[in-house]
């Protein structure tokens, strides 16, 4: 399979590594340093002790490797606008797309029904310019499990979990009266396609018949710890040991979860026991506090701001939420890391 990997940062380049590994043909879009790293040396992942390396061709201009079976993008949500302005010679009509991301992506409302399906987030595709470029119809949702690291420009270090669950991202659930896998958009066959590839490539992929439920489960722990230690510098073990933060998280997170339960997405547990997940954990610096350090742009509408859209679709207050963004928000742009 034709596959190329936009955005050969840590999570993509070691998607990237294991199915060029299990003999697909693997192409990057990359830029600068990376894209010099991997001509020179090659797309390299550190695993288990032992350091694999692939030759692969990279680029900058998406126009030089063309039409792909699958695009696996894998930036972070505030470069999507310049993903969705370069991506089209990579995409055909029968071209999977494959998005390995953190937060809400433009294509959730797509796969809840009812009022919510035609609904454009403004929050995260404020133009609609990623919609027109990327639609849900040819899109398959990966939630991804694992911790991953760029040692270097094009070397990427794995340190733990392999777990990958995707699932068509305009596949509607049973209580929109469609059922699992119904949507107008990427078929069930595709997504479970995706899932063998990715399982015969090494992974623990999982294929969701529902896979807004499994966005929005990972990002209520993300939502809330990320933004925090942005704005204190604390790892997470920190945040939650101090009561009154932890109080406060715990506020956000109701607000998300009752979000949740007016678009069909209910959390049967309670903030408290994602509380005692994240402290077994330990020490965890989360990436938005990494992307603070290195001063680059941070994904709050992503992970933030598309919670309060949702909220105010749903009728569902959020004073935490916007508490939450303001200050994020406030810190961020003062750093010159989000948009004045």
């Amino acid at each position: 399979m034709k596959v190329c990997i936009y955005g050969a940062g840590a999570i993509g380049g070691w998607i990237g590594v294991r199915l060029a590994k299990a003999g697909h043909d693997v192409s990057v879009v990359a830029r600068g340093a990376t894209l010099d790293a991997i001509g020179e040396n090659g797309l390299q992942l550190i695993e288990a002790g032992e350091t694999h390396t692939v030759q692969v061709s990279a680029s900058d201009h998406p126009s030089d490797i063309g039409v792909q079976d699958l695009v696996v993008i894998a930036v972070k949500a505030p470069a999507m606008a310049s993903v969705a302005d370069g991506i089209a010679p990579l995409v055909g009509p029968g071209t999977r797309i494959l998005t390995a991301m953190n937060g809400v992506p433009w294509w959730f409302c797509a796969g809840l029904g009812g009022t919510f399906a035609t609904h454009r987030l403004a929050s995260v595709d404020p133009d609609g310019a990623i919609t027109a470029a990327l639609p849900a119809s040819q899109v398959i949702g990966c939630v991804v499990h694992a911790s991953c690291l760029l040692a270097a420009p094009g070397v990427v270090q794995h340190h733990q979990g392999n777990r990958l669950i995707v699932g068509n991202a305009s596949a509607q659930p049973a209580s929109s009266g469609a059922g699992p896998g119904s949507g107008s958009g990427a078929s069930d066959d595709a997504a479970t396609d995706v899932q063998a590839l990715l399982a015969e490539a090494g992974f623990a992929a999982e294929r969701s018949d529902f896979i807004q439920r499994d966005v929005w489960y990972k990002l209520w722990g993300n939502m809330t710890m990320n933004p925090i230690s942005a704005i204190t510098g604390a790892t997470t073990d920190r945040i939650l040991n101090d009561d009154l933060v932890r109080a406060f998280v715990t506020s956000v997170m109701l607000e998300a979860k009752e979000i949740g339960a007016r678009m069909g997405i209910p959390i049967d547990q309670q903030p408290s026991d994602r509380h005692a997940t994240t402290l077994k954990l330990g020490a965890m610096e989360t990436s938005m506090l990494q992307d603070v350090k290195a001063r680059r742009a941070v994904e709050l509408d992503a992970l933030v701001g598309a919670v309060r859209e949702l909220g105010a679709m749903s009728g569902v207050p959020t004073p935490f939420t916007d508490a939450l963004m303001g200050l994020a928000r406030l810190q961020a742009r003062t750093l010159g890391l989000y948009p004045a």
